[in-house]
């Protein structure tokens, strides 16, 4: 497949891809379509490492965002990740520039361990 243009493009976290490729399997299985196996490979992917819904982790990279030393790169690897340690996090944010304090990088674990709840 060519691909001409890119129309939009959007970032989405791991729980939320493996939502779409669930829903574009269903349609496809319905319409007696083949699902091809990059197709199936990726969702196979995305289901064995998503760990929440799409909502929660929408909802976690939204609350994230609000952070003032959060990219909406950093948030979407955070919400995918889910990271248990200030360690962790700091590993995420090892390429950046600026490094979080304590208080910072609890936040974040409180607002992660909201999402796994």
């Amino acid at each position: 497949m060519i691909v001409k243009e890119v129309l939009s493009e959007e970032l989405l976290t791991l729980a939320e891809v493996r939502e779409l490729l669930t829903r574009i399997t269903e349609e496809r299985r319905e319409k007696g379509l083949e699902v091809g196996y990059g197709f199936r490979k990726a969702l196979h992917h995305a289901e064995q490492f998503s760990k929440i819904s799409g909502d929660k982790s929408r909802e976690l990279v939204n609350k994230l965002l609000e952070l003032e030393k959060m990219k909406p790169s950093i948030a979407i690897r955070i919400a995918d990740i889910l990271p248990q340690s200030r360690d962790e996090i700091r590993s995420i944010y090892a390429k950046e520039k600026y490094t979080l304090s304590n208080e910072e990088l609890d936040q974040v674990l409180d607002y992660v361990m909201e999402a796994i709840e």
